[in-house]
């Protein structure tokens, strides 16, 4: 069985400013950096024989925070991106409530599609390690919610730096 470690990545300057981020790349802040140190730390005797992170800045950020420590190498996936918001992203996210959606938006489908493709690599890829992931706030919702067969809506909001464990 698999043992899968889903993060999500730390805090960045675009959450602390309501910033609608999506797949831009996004800057860590200080507190980012220590929610990933800490969770370093929390973690450290924990064995970990892969890391995989969304291929976007903030969540590489994060896994290398991590890893760093054990010397250990990140891969990369674009599956673990955040969804992809298309207008929306770049924009405060307080002025996008009452927005009617656009379609350059990624759908519900397409997101679990993801996640389920991110499962079946995680599983194929790594059977029987401990794989560690860091996401985003809305892709690892759509993992867990492939993972426990529920709506997106069941599933509990990710804390920045928070983990949750899977077993596979």
């Amino acid at each position: 069985m698999t043992k899968l470690i889903l993060v999500r990545h730390g805090q960045t300057i675009d959450n602390v400013n309501q910033i609608m981020q999506g797949q831009t790349q996004g800057e860590l802040t200080d507190e980012g950096i220590r929610q990933a140190q800490e969770l370093a730390e929390t973690l450290k005797d924990e064995t970990i024989d892969a890391f995989i992170s969304s291929d976007l800045k903030r969540s590489v950020d994060t896994c290398e925070l991590i890893a760093s420590r054990r010397g250990c190498q990140v891969f990369q996936t674009a599956l673990l991106r955040e969804r992809d918001w298309g207008s929306f992203t770049g924009r405060y996210i307080p002025d996008l409530k009452d927005e009617p959606w656009t379609e350059d938006i990624e759908t519900i489908e397409q997101m679990k599609q993801r996640a389920k493709d991110f499962l079946d690599y995680v599983r194929h890829n790594f059977p029987d390690k401990t794989v560690l992931a860091v996401g985003h706030g809305i892709i690892n919702k759509a993992i867990q919610a492939v993972y426990y067969n529920k709506t997106m809506p069941e599933i509990p909001r990710m804390e920045n730096g928070e983990c949750r464990l899977l077993m596979l």
